[in-house]
């Protein structure tokens, strides 16, 4: 249409890969495209110009002339406004872009797409059309295949029905192998490891000989994706035809390198894989690699491959089947489950449309997974989109250079505001429902009948009386928390002794002690491969009735009140936390093993006894905390003569010989419950009526005061002027290097390899640099982190001075500059751990910011620094990490 109709139109993407790989698709189509990604412009004046995100972003706020001739912009993928770091520039765009340009979002996974479409309608005051289909072009089958296994057990199928059945059969399939191998040694788990390579291999064979290829086996780890691809060393897919096509593709990317690049380890152990039609994909391998494997992936060449999840983040490439190696990921703070939307993202690379009647996803489980769990991840729904909106230094100056704009403009129209508006009004709406039931509680009033029969006020004592209900509550649950302690309630943990469990709201009633002891609980194994352990914590094990005819894969629960069905007994591992009553009475235990079926039934049977024992008509005798735990007074804190004299005070009250007063009390405490729920609701909807973020406005901009970023009345000065061409890293951090001098004697080189501390942010255990001045200007920049971050703290804003000085890193000042140096890349990766990947992208997003320096140094008047920074870029600039990319 814009081509028709002689208008120019923005196609923009969340990542490079994806903008250089539909520039290509777009140039096949129209001719007039053109190309701007940070690393590169192709035909600017174009009439279609795909760009990243971020590119659009600072073209507005430096009011660009393309701006100004559009009339359409798409935004693809926009479902990355939920990225957490970056997603804030999808907002900015959206709202600093004219009313007039007319906006296309294209997303796969947006389930509030109309909460999305109302917010677009308040922004840019026109209506938007959401065009949404609910079905999937391929229909997904989704498959378990338990660890140990031979074959593969269907879930879900085409029609989204869960098979229940079959999830418990490829359970209890899991909980074979998993109980033939319980030993837990070094060897069992090399075994594991073993086994499951083991798994794989059958899987991707039998997907091979049912003709379910090309297949994207999914791993949470670069280390994983690559053993993998090593393990299935017997696995070859490809015909000659085919493997001298993937030589003919591979030999001609290579064409773009240099002799003596070509012989890097990474490209050389690479090409036997791709003739076998094994493919590996992930952040670590360079961006040449990458993209042959693409291509030869869309070509069909390639036939599995091991990739990371990032694969199905943005570029798109289908394939018949899809493989999770496992349902669990680290996600930077724990091992979860996968969530359902993460699983629908790469699942839903498996069916290429027209060419598959079904696409097959298929789940390596090695755990046991709750029926209700697995559901929840196969049936769930797409993540929502929810505002990632931040406030930046960059953004708040550059608002407060543009005119007509300023952060209040940003913040009360960003999505983070307009989701809190809409939450007010679901509030108010709560409100109004309990406003209306406080009105029906009042009206009990007329129960109470003719008051002056009675001597007393009775709203006052009815107040008292409920009043101190609730202080002994709160009385009593101090003491339970004294008597639970560790210290004081283990001498009397022998077995047969009956306890009280509750947890939470389940009341598990009187139960049996079998055993009591300290247990170290395992977790998995953290990102560098160590097992997460905790503190010993003290474990009760009760055997408890059950409600019977339970699936042994279901969470077990007590007997339904009333029910006349027989329990049966079970022997549940409890916190000691969950004790709430300590009883005299201990019953004798069965000499054989206390979980066999017999001994269970004979416990089940003692228990039933001893609850009915006519002694204990007035309930079941607990152990006194003075006379018989011996717990002193000091320990006690007189928590027993507390209880004792409000137990006094409730006997002694007039309302104690009142029944007919009794449903008068239950409302009043309805009343109080409702009364208390109805002001929360009122501070709710307070907080959510200020502007959000209203806080950290103003202390941002008291920091920017300080720093002389800006001037009182919010004129931006020179520093200003600076931060705001700076967004490839911590723009105050930066302006304040630059004008502390820190860069004034140094040379280019050790400037950019300086500059590198504020761009790398992987986890290396790489020594710092040997060189004396370069290592002299790092414990400068920490200084001057140290002073910023101080100076946020007292300006109230919420960070840690140790992890903002943390984030200044210094592993990769050393490849730097030998890079600079003129150093081969085979050399610079051999002083260093990192994958190739890594260090091509700090090394581009380096350049990046060295680029940026040089146009904030040119018009803060610095030349001198402008110079060194434009020759040292020239430098930078070259080789393998900048090869151009195969798509352009």
């Amino acid at each position: 249409m814009a081509l028709r109709d002689k208008q120019r139109l923005i196609y923009t993407s969340p990542i490079k890969a994806l903008s250089n790989q539909k520039y290509r698709d777009l140039q096949d189509e129209f001719k007039d495209v053109g190309l701007m990604t940070g690393d590169v412009t192709i035909n600017p004046n174009a009439t279609c110009m795909i760009m990243t995100t971020e590119i659009l972003r600072s073209m507005l706020y430096r009011g660009s002339e393309v701006v100004r001739e559009v009339a359409w912009v798409v935004f693809d993928e926009v479902h990355y406004m939920r990225d957490r770091d970056r997603g804030v520039v999808w907002e900015e765009t959206m709202i600093l872009l004219p009313d007039t340009v007319r906006l296309v979002f294209l997303s796969a996974t947006i389930p509030n797409s109309r909460e999305f479409a109302e917010w677009i309608c308040r922004i840019k005051h026109q209506c938007c059309h959401v065009i949404y289909t609910d079905k999937r072009p391929v229909p997904l089958q989704h498959y378990l295949f338990p660890a140990g296994g031979e074959g593969v057990y269907m879930v879900v199928d085409e029609k989204s029905q869960f098979k229940e059945e079959n999830f418990h059969k490829a359970v209890s399939a899991l909980q074979k192998t998993t109980d033939s191998t319980m030993v837990d040694t070094k060897k069992a788990q090399k075994n594991k490891s073993k086994s499951k390579v083991g798994d794989l291999d059958k899987v991707v064979r039998m997907c091979s000989d049912r003709g379910y290829l090309p297949l994207i086996v999914f791993s949470f780890s670069r280390k994983e994706c690559e053993a993998n691809a090593v393990a299935l060393k017997k696995l070859d897919v490809t015909d000659d035809d085919e493997k001298r096509l993937v030589d003919e593709v591979f030999n001609n990317a290579l064409m773009t390198l240099s002799d003596e690049d070509r012989e890097l380890p990474q490209i050389q152990s690479m090409l036997p894989l791709l003739r076998r039609g094994l493919g590996i994909h992930h952040g670590g391998l360079l961006p040449l690699l990458k993209e042959v494997v693409e291509i030869l992936f869309q070509e069909s060449l390639i036939k599995v491959l091991f990739s990371t999840e990032t694969f199905a983040m943005g570029i798109n490439m289908p394939a018949k089947t899809v493989v999770f190696t496992n349902t669990r990921k680290w996600d930077g703070i724990e091992y979860r489950i996968l969530l359902s939307g993460e699983y629908i993202q790469m699942a839903g690379r498996a069916g290429r449309r027209g060419k598959d009647d079904r696409g097959l996803s298929i789940i390596m489980m090695d755990e046991k997974v709750e029926p209700e769990v697995a559901k929840g991840m196969f049936l769930g729904e797409a993540t929502k989109i929810s505002s990632a909106f931040h406030l930046g230094y960059n953004m708040l100056i550059n608002l407060l250079r543009l005119e007509g704009a300023d952060p209040d403009y940003m913040i009360q129209r960003s999505f983070h505001q307009f989701q809190k508006d809409r939450a007010v009004l679901e509030i108010q709406d709560q409100k109004r429902d309990m406003e209306t039931e406080l009105a029906k509680v009042e009206d009990i009033r007329a129960a109470v009948g003719d008051e002056t029969q009675y001597s007393f006020n009775v709203d006052e004592i009815v107040a008292d009386y409920y009043y101190m209900t609730k202080e002994l509550e709160r009385a009593r649950e101090e003491l339970r928390q004294i008597i639970v302690r560790p210290e004081s309630i283990t001498p009397f943990l022998n077995p047969g002794r009956l306890l009280y469990m509750r947890d939470g709201k389940v009341d598990w009633g009187w139960g049996i002690l079998v055993a009591a002891s300290k247990k170290v609980i395992r977790g998995e194994a953290g990102p560098d491969g160590a097992e997460q352990v905790s503190e010993p914590q003290w474990v009760v094990d009760v055997f408890l009735p059950c409600r019977a005819g339970l699936p042994e894969t279901e969470r077990p629960c007590p007997p339904a009140v009333g029910s006349t069905a027989k329990p049966e007994g079970r022997i549940l591992p409890m916190a000691l936390q969950l004790v709430h009553r300590i009883s005299k009475i201990r019953s004798n235990m069965p000499s054989s093993d206390p979980t066999a079926e017999d001994s269970r039934r004979a416990l089940l049977k003692t228990l039933a006894t001893i609850k009915a024992h006519k002694k204990f008509k007035a309930g079941i005798p607990e152990l006194d905390p003075v006379s018989e735990m011996n717990l002193g007074q000091e320990v006690l804190a007189g928590a027993p003569d507390k209880i004792a004299s409000l137990e006094r005070r409730l006997a002694e009250s007039p309302l104690h010989s009142q029944p007919s007063l009794a449903a008068y009390l239950e409302a009043f405490g309805r009343k109080v419950k409702l009364h208390s729920d109805v002001q929360d609701l009122d501070k709710q909807i307070k907080s959510a009526r200020f502007m959000v973020m209203s806080d950290d406005l103003r202390a941002m901009r008291r920091l920017l005061r300080r720093l002389e970023f800006i001037d009182k009345d919010g004129v931006v000065l020179l520093k200003g002027r600076m931060a705001c061409e700076l967004t490839s890293a911590d723009e105050v951090l930066m302006t304040e290097i630059v004008f502390n001098n820190v860069f004034a004697d140094m040379e280019a080189n050790n400037i950019i390899a300086l500059c590198s501390c504020l761009v790398f942010d992987e986890k290396s255990q790489d020594p710092i640099t040997s060189r004396p001045e370069l290592m002299k200007a790092y414990e400068t920049v920490k200084g001057i982190a140290r002073n910023v971050a101080e100076i946020m703290v007292e300006n109230k804003l919420p960070i840690d001075v140790e992890e903002y000085i943390g984030k200044v890193k210094p592993q990769l000042m050393d490849v730097v500059i030998s890079w600079l140096e003129g150093k081969r890349f085979s050399e610079i990766m051999n002083q260093c751990n990192l994958y190739e990947g890594s260090v091509v992208r700090v090394i581009r997003r380096l350049e990046e910011v060295v680029r940026e320096l040089a146009t904030a140094a040119k018009i803060i008047g610095n030349q001198e620094l402008e110079k060194k920074l434009t020759e040292g870029r020239a430098r930078l600039k070259r080789g393998i990490i900048f090869s151009a990319s195969l798509y352009l």
